[in-house]
Order: C-alpha cells, then sequence, then structure tokens
C-alpha cells in the first residue's frame, strides 16, 4: 500500500510541476492567464473499517485551475491592440457569419487583405452594429454580431446646406463712391470675406460676401460663387442678399425690413436650384442652402453688430466636406470603433464586443489563448464595454501575462522536493521489503 501511496505523490508533484512549468513558459504570452494544480487527499473507507486507525491512501489532482486575475498593462503604439482592463473577453470566429465563437483576452489584433480586424490565427473580432453618425449601439446580442471591417475607400463628399457668417461693420465707414455693386469694383463695397463650400461632387466653390453701406446705420450683404454674383434667390444677379439696419446701440434692428425682436435672425434661404444653375461640373446642391446670420451655437454676442470699430468676422462656417482619405482609427475606452478621414468627417464603424461568464473557471481551454464555453462556465453574457460588470476597452495596448515569475520559480523548488520526498519514500518501501525478502 505504501508504494501506490508514494507513487500518488509522485504522480502530484510531477503534475504540480507540469503546470509550474507551463506557467513559465507562458511568461510572455499575450493574455495567457496562469494554472494552480489543486490536490486532495485520498480516503477510502468502508463502514467495517476503523476510521481511528486508518491513515489514507495517498493524493490526487482535483482540479487545474486557471487563475483569471488582471494582468498589467504593455502600451504600444498600434491603435488595433486592445487590452481589457476588468472583466470580460474579446469574441472570436473562425469564419464570416460564424457563430461558433471563442473568447480570448489576448488583443493583439491586426488587419487581413480585406480590411477585417484578425488575431494572428486569422479569426475575426466581433463587434456590434451601430448608427454610423451618432455611434448608438443598435444591439449587443452576439446572434446580431459581426466581424469587424475597416473600410479603405474614400469618405463620402457632403453637400453643404449650412453658413454661418457673423461680423462687426465699421460704423465710421462712408457710403463707397460707386454706387452700382460689382465684385471686381473694390470702390463699390466697404468689406468682404469669403469661405469654400462643397457641391454634391464634393467639388470646392469660394462663396464671398460683400458688406456695403448704403446709409447711415444701413448696410447691404451681397454674394458670389466663384467670382460670379447671385442675388437672393441664388440665381445669377447682383442683387443684395441681405439688407441690415442698425440701431444707435449697433445692433441690428432689422433684417431684410423685418425687425428683430432678439439675438435670433431667420436664415437667408437660397433656392438650390438657382445656386446649381451657377455650376459647370455637372454636379448640384441637393439641399437649400441657408445663410444663417449667426453662429452655429446661436451664441448671443456672435450676431451681426455695427460698432465704431474695424470689420471683424466674428463667426463663418458650413457644414459641406469634400471628398475624404482615410486618415486614422480611434477605438474609445466604450469600445466605438471611429474611422476619421481627412476632410474632417469621423464615421462610427462598430462596437467592440465583450462577454462574461458566471463562472470563468468553467471555460473550456483551446489553446492559442482562447476559451469556449462549457456547461459550468454557463451562456456567454454580450455587453457594451463600461457596462454593469464588463471593464474597459484600452487602446494601443495589451495584457501582459498574469504570471509572477518569482512566485513561479518558488513553486517549482518546492515541487521538486516534494518529488524528491516521494522518491525517497519509495526508496525507503524497497528497502523495507528486500529486507523482509532476506529472512532466513
Amino acid at each position: 500500500m505504501s508504494f501506490n501511496i508514494a507513487l500518488t505523490g509522485l504522480a502530484a508533484a510531477q503534475k504540480d510541476l507540469d503546470v509550474t512549468a507551463n506557467n513559465i513558459a507562458n511568461v510572455n504570452t499575450t493574455g495567457f492567464k496562469e494554472s494552480r494544480a489543486e490536490f486532495a487527499d485520498v480516503y477510502a473507507s468502508s463502514v467495517f473499517s476503523s476510521g481511528k486507525t486508518k491513515n489514507g491512501d495517498g493524493v490526487q489532482t482535483t482540479m487545474v485551475a486557471q487563475q483569471f486575475h488582471q494582468g498589467s498593462l504593455q502600451f504600444t503604439n498600434n491603435s488595433l491592440d486592445l487590452a481589457i482592463t476588468g472583466e470580460g473577453y474579446f469574441a472570436m470566429s473562425e469564419d464570416l457569419g460564424a457563430q461558433d465563437f471563442t473568447y480570448t483576452r489576448a488583443g493583439a489584433f491586426k488587419l487581413n487583405k480585406d480590411n477585417f480586424v484578425v488575431d494572428a490565427k486569422g479569426n475575426f473580432l466581433q463587434g456590434f452594429p451601430v448608427d454610423e453618425s451618432t455611434g448608438d449601439t443598435t444591439s449587443v446580442s452576439l446572434s446580431t454580431s459581426s466581424a469587424l471591417q475597416i473600410p479603405d475607400s474614400s469618405g463620402s463628399p457632403r453637400a453643404t446646406s449650412l453658413v454661418y457668417s457673423s461680423f462687426n461693420l465699421d460704423s465710421r465707414e462712408n457710403i463707397p463712391s460707386v454706387t452700382t455693386f460689382s465684385s471686381s469694383e473694390s470702390a463699390s463695397y466697404n468689406s468682404s470675406t469669403s469661405t469654400t463650400i462643397y457641391d454634391s461632387l464634393g467639388e470646392p466653390h469660394v462663396l464671398q460676401f460683400f458688406f456695403v453701406k448704403t446709409a447711415s446705420n444701413t448696410w447691404e450683404t451681397h454674394g458670389t460663387l466663384d467670382g460670379e454674383s447671385f442675388d437672393g434667390t441664388g440665381a445669377a444677379g447682383v442683387g443684395a442678399l441681405s439688407e441690415f439696419g442698425f440701431d444707435a446701440s449697433g445692433i441690428p434692428s432689422t433684417t431684410d425690413g423685418v425687425g428683430n425682436t432678439d439675438t435670433t435672425f431667420d436664415p437667408k434661404e437660397l433656392d438650390a436650384t438657382n445656386l446649381s444653375g451657377l455650376l459647370t461640373n455637372g454636379a448640384s446642391f441637393p439641399d437649400n442652402i441657408k445663410i444663417n446670420w449667426r453662429d452655429e451655437a446661436g451664441t448671443a454676442n456672435k450676431v451681426p453688430t455695427q460698432y465704431a470699430s474695424r470689420f471683424e468676422v466674428k463667426a463663418l462656417e458650413q457644414d459641406g466636406a469634400t471628398v475624404g482619405r482615410l486618415a486614422g482609427i480611434d477605438i474609445g475606452t466604450d469600445g466605438k470603433v471611429v474611422a476619421s478621414y481627412s476632410n474632417g468627417d469621423s464615421t462610427f464603424l462598430g462596437q467592440v464586443a465583450m462577454v462574461r461568464f458566471s463562472n470563468s473557471q468553467g471555460l473550456q481551454q483551446v489553446g492559442d489563448t482562447a476559451w469556449k464555453k462549457s456547461l459550468t462556465s454557463g451562456e456567454p453574457i454580450a455587453g457594451e464595454p463600461g457596462s454593469g460588470t464588463l471593464g474597459n476597452i484600452n487602446s494601443s495596448a495589451l495584457e501582459q501575462s498574469n504570471v509572477n515569475l518569482t512566485n513561479e520559480l518558488v513553486d517549482l523548488i518546492s515541487a521538486q522536493r516534494n518529488f524528491q520526498a516521494n522518491s525517497r519514500a519509495l526508496e525507503v518501501n524497497s528497502t523495507i521489503q528486500q529486507s523482509i525478502l532476506q529472512i532466513r
């Protein structure tokens, strides 16, 4: 019997050595979780045995339990390197559209030839669908998740529909000597400013405003598109866009003959069809262009004024954009993937899917620092990063192995001593039996 007891001790010591060696071997494996060999004594008894004299039957390995505590973060220069701070796993699929997921915390991702986000084995990182404009997640179910793909195409152009303009007109200016406005005759206007707007094809056009003093405290605004004058409807012509009347305090009292009761002004709406008629490239302005005589936020002090101060542009913005090239990818702590384009646009591409389990210890190891669900782990519970008990995502970072090398070396020595002690027990048992066999 003592032979068997010593043999179980050797087997347990060997298992301890194997587990410790595996931990040491993976000390630099991204996302690796160390294991711990857990043992229990073997005690066989029956109703006819005496518990007072029973000594036990050795030791057995009850479980090799993985330890899922947090590993330290290593920061990188790759925005596709992702690390989870807190609880949770990335969901991966071997094929596009597959529902057989594996789960990992190793976030060393890259792009494949089709611009899908994959790991070193070519497994696809799953993401939740989001609204492209707002980033709002439309579903957090794994069944609706899909492989994240980074587009390499150009960003679509956006035609201008809103222009914001606010300014201060110098009250000390005189009425121009040339009374008929002409954009080519500087003596026919007092001041001017310009901005770039974009048509439906993303081609830029210069929109220029000219300010003409017509009487004391009265000004007209004229406009040109690429040097061609247009009137208040957007059609070719030299008619004024708007007329401003100012009170003695320099605040506009009327706009186009209508009294102003507050600091909000009705926008000047130009007919897109008329304005498109000025284009020669086959493009158009799909929406009426509204010229707002204020800033985008409607700030009270960003309205047209007439003070005894030099001409000043206080706001000049527009909402159009030309064709853009992909300039960068940003992944936030909430897992939202945002593509930035050279034209200033940004688009939400998706949200990195995260899952958790009721019992992580029950996950089945499948290699490559990945796990699969099992009966004891429970079903994966999907959610947005940072929600509930799920952790946050760190972009440009990797979670290192949680192996403590110092502790493992100490465990290695302990397992070795345990193995030697059990080997010695076998040797003693062999010596005793040899002595018995030599009795004559």
